[in-house]
């Protein structure tokens, strides 16, 4: 593999890369106030304000982020609109190598002070990917070929993790049936295909299978195999797309494939627009070749991991692993390795008195039965996908939410502008209150005669009541 042979598919991969960077920093900007602000549920703040109160000059490396020089609200708004300017710059060709690592440790910066709403699957992947395309623009081969190691482990491990979790669903070819509907965010394409019967979603699990186990190994093979194989690649991240909301994940995801294509597969306007890729820093080969030997031993390990071997490493070499886990450049992979099967909602109700409730609604997540699904990608509203999750288990085990409750109490317009009506216009609740549905989509029959994507059943309290006073 002569690294020469894909500069154009190292340009085209670094502007994608600004793109998403771009995506990632907005999103956030506009979301960042109330999940992180002075009067947001989780204060950047106050975090950081605990965390130097347990550790001396060690709070430094185990969150490490800028923040540590001021966490306000106008900084950390800065910090998004600078991750946005810098995105751009990327995009223009100029200063690769400066401008991807100060991309980087903005984007660090951000994750270590925002817990749970910067901790994504997603969120590490462009972390690991910004890091490592630090190490592409030196034009050697081993850099490129880190990039081929990230895009395996993405897919590989996105397959053995079904099948190591002994998950029921996946073993009989059954998830699709569930899938569609208890997704985050599903879109309206996705409630199309939970319509579709049995045998195909069956069928649908064994191309999964074959593109998250089978495929991920053509990417090491000669170049008209790895052609296919990104094409592929490619066309399965289109189809989890359209089906489901994961904000820049598939793009970042597609990026990665476009690296295995040689300058001969691009068109002829594409490799005229690519007069002068910006991979022109020949960086001394033994530092590069260092790290990426370093990246790659520690993400064998982690890959090991998730196939259950990671107890027969040298513990060296696990501490050093931890040592570096706080800068996430090395990460595992692997969505939905154990099935939903329910789709369990929480609907926020306030009251004035205790006894007439009235609920707010959120941009994005189901409430109104008559809200279509829609497209939020490539953005990600932060909030509804952590009350996914929060309905996957109970509030305790969610730190977050009594302070999004309290915020509620508060009338905090930080955190009232991350939801679409507020009832409480004029005056805040006295009383918070959580309580439980069981969501399922509408048949089409039912979805005509009644106009509703959506059914539900009352399931009872999700939380106590909450008042300022408790």
């Amino acid at each position: 593999m002569n690294p020469d042979n894909y500069t154009v598919a190292k340009a085209v991969f670094l502007r994608a890369l600004a793109v998403i960077y771009c995506i990632a920093f907005v999103s956030l900007w506009t979301q960042i106030t109330g999940l992180a602000g002075k009067n947001g549920i989780l204060p950047a703040s106050t975090f950081l304000g605990l965390v130097a109160q347990r550790f001396d000059w060690q709070r430094y490396w185990l969150v490490p982020s800028i923040c540590w020089i001021n966490s306000s609200d106008l900084f950390l708004q800065c910090l998004c609109a600078a991750g946005a300017v810098l995105s751009l710059l990327l995009f223009t060709g100029r200063f690769q190598a400066i401008i991807l690592f100060l991309l980087w440790l903005l984007y660090l910066s951000l994750c270590a002070v925002c817990g749970d709403f910067l901790a994504f699957q997603w969120d590490v992947l462009l972390l690991e990917t910004g890091f490592l395309a630090i190490l592409l623009i030196s034009q050697q081969r081993v850099a490129l070929l880190l990039m081929y190691w990230l895009l395996f482990r993405l897919m590989f491990s996105s397959g053995m993790v079904k099948l190591l979790s002994g998950d029921p669903t996946w073993r009989n070819f059954t998830a699709l049936n569930f899938h569609y509907e208890t997704q985050p965010l599903p879109t309206w394409i996705g409630w199309y295909a939970h319509q579709l019967p049995s045998w195909f979603q069956e069928l649908s699990i064994t191309v999964m299978f074959g593109a998250e186990l089978v495929i991920p190994f053509l990417i090491f093979f000669p170049r008209r195999v790895r052609f296919t194989a990104c094409f592929i690649l490619i066309g399965f991240q289109i189809l989890i797309f359209l089906t489901g909301n994961y904000c820049f994940f598939n793009l970042l995801a597609i990026s990665l494939c476009l690296l295995l294509l040689e300058d001969t597969h691009w068109p002829e306007w594409i490799r005229k627009w690519i007069r002068q890729p910006a991979t022109l820093h020949p960086w001394s080969v033994w530092p590069v070749r260092g790290a990426a030997s370093i990246l790659f031993l520690l993400s064998l390990m982690e890959l090991s991991g998730t196939l259950h071997l990671a107890k027969y490493w040298p513990q060296s070499i696990v501490q050093i692993y931890r040592a570096v886990s706080p800068f996430r450049t090395v990460n595992g992979y692997g969505l939905f390795a154990v099935m939903t099967t329910t789709r369990m909602e929480i609907v926020i109700e306030g009251s004035m008195d205790g006894k007439e409730w009235k609920g707010y609604e959120f941009k994005y997540k189901p409430g109104d039965l008559r809200k279509r699904p829609s497209f939020v990608e490539p953005h990600q509203p932060r909030l509804d996908w952590q009350m996914w999750f929060a309905a996957l288990g109970n509030y305790q085990s969610n730190d977050w939410f009594i302070p999004f409750c309290y915020r509620l109490l508060d009338g905090s317009p930080a955190v009232l502008s991350l939801l679409e009506h507020n009832p409480f216009p004029a005056t805040p609740p006295k009383f918070i209150r959580a309580v439980w549905y069981q969501y399922h989509f509408n048949t089409i029959a039912g979805k005509r005669s009644k106009g509703e994507w959506w059914t539900r059943e009352f399931k009872g309290a999700y939380s106590p009541v909450f008042d300022r006073g408790n």
